[in-house]
């Protein structure tokens, strides 16, 4: 699913392909197939049938290219295998003369049909968001979805232009030495000459003109470097690709620190939120669909045991910004003082993703802890309630009834009570 989504984001539109190999996993899986490699077809907005193709391993080096094509439908795949070149199908080939199709002449009938024995398309599609403003007006494109770039390619060249600037200004800011032809060191007529730039004393010889200005004969070239303005330039575009993709610098680390509270960081980051929550509205059907399949395929074709295909499927998406415990516990705590809150909703607040079975659950855990009474005496007050007295007919063996009466006799003059005797 995340190779999905960033295929999605880039190229508008992905498919979700059901396949099963009891030989390679006990369960099915999803395969994802681009959307260049896949032609679609719609009724009503919603994908029918598709043709998924693939180039297969060359066989000669006559430049012939060979294709295998599959046609999905609810309950069958036909399957065809091509030899053309770059541009054309060609004429359709057996199976078995393609070493990586042979393992379908055991698997589909004489005209290249495989049943799937589920009465639903084992292809889903996904797209990024919807609608696609380029392609307003072109037959079948209405589904498909739009791409993050869709609109901002203008903005990347230029992009691209600044930062080729900036590194030309680098190459051109190398230092360079300009030294006379006097100070070059000759191998011979018709080698050449040359200069050690590790030379570290020069010595000018008396009686040549200039000699005496030989210090100042050396100069150097260095041209200044623009790194403020190259710099000011691509970060500008880069927000601007950002915001018009649909998502906030912040997410990209361009804001600086990271901000400290949870409302904070959602406050910068409102662009990509609200594109997160965009794409889910679109992502949540295809999701539950796909999923679907993979269960009905799962019960007919690798033996699972207690899944029931036709149950109804939810999916939820955690929060993109988790909020601060502490600060959660502290606004529960407040509400439960004031008592405006009930234990389900302060479990719900806690735990956002929960849905009313597992918070009810939770409830009556809480229930449990605060109603089991402790076990055994751990006080020693053998059944006297709090603040009660005990009777004459409780007292521990070996205790004299006279000592008793003399302990409850105040002593005169408010001294401290009489010691019992042993």
């Amino acid at each position: 699913m995340r190779e999905a989504a960033e295929l999605a984001a880039g190229l508008s539109n992905v498919y979700l392909r059901v396949v099963w190999d009891v030989k390679l996993r006990p369960r099915p899986w999803l395969d994802v197939i681009p959307a260049a490699a896949v032609v679609p077809e719609w009724t009503w907005g919603t994908l029918s049938a598709a043709t998924v193709w693939r180039e297969l391993e060359p066989l000669d080096d006559g430049g012939g290219v060979w294709r295998l094509l599959e046609y999905h439908t609810p309950g069958a795949i036909e399957y065809g295998v091509y030899r053309g070149d770059v541009g054309t199908l060609g004429m359709q080939m057996p199976f078995a003369d393609h070493p990586d199709t042979e393992f379908l002449v055991k698997r589909t009938d004489s005209y290249g049909r495989q049943a799937t024995g589920v009465d639903r398309l084992l292809i889903t599609h996904m797209p990024n968001v919807l609608p696609n403003r380029v392609w307003d007006g072109v037959p079948d494109t209405a589904p498909l979805g739009r791409s993050d770039y869709a609109g901002i390619e203008p903005m990347m060249d230029a992009l691209d232009e600044s930062w080729s600037s900036w590194m030309r200004d680098l190459r051109l800011g190398k230092a360079k030495v300009v030294v006379p032809q006097s100070m070059l060191d000759t191998d011979g007529p018709g080698t050449g000459a040359t200069f050690d730039l590790d030379k570290e004393l020069i010595v000018a010889l008396s009686g040549l003109l200039g000699a005496e200005t030989m210090k100042d004969s050396i100069t150097d070239i260095q041209f200044k470097i623009r790194v403020e303005e190259h710099e000011r330039t691509t970060k500008e575009l880069r927000r601007q690709i950002l915001s018009s993709a649909g998502y906030s610098a912040q997410s990209f680390g361009e804001q600086g620190t990271v901000a400290v509270t949870a409302t904070e960081i959602a406050a910068r980051k409102e662009e990509s939120l609200t594109t997160r929550g965009l794409k889910i509205l679109y992502q949540r059907p295809a999701l539950l669909e796909v999923l679907t399949t993979m269960m009905w395929v799962d019960v007919k074709h690798c033996g699972a045991k207690g899944v029931d295909p036709a149950a109804e499927l939810t999916a939820s998406w955690p929060q993109a910004v988790q909020p601060d415990p502490e600060a959660t516990a502290r606004t529960l705590s407040l509400l439960d003082a004031a008592g405006a809150i009930s234990t389900f909703m302060k479990v719900k607040m806690r735990e956002p993703s929960w849905d009313d079975g597992e918070v009810l659950a939770e409830v009556r855990r809480i229930r449990d802890d605060k109603t089991q009474t402790p076990a055994g005496d751990p006080f020693n007050t053998r059944g006297v309630e709090p603040n009660g007295q005990q009777s004459d007919g409780d007292v521990e063996p070996g205790f004299d009834e006279g000592q008793r009466e003399e302990l409850d006799e105040e002593p005169v003059g408010g001294g401290s009570r009489p010691e019992l005797a042993a």
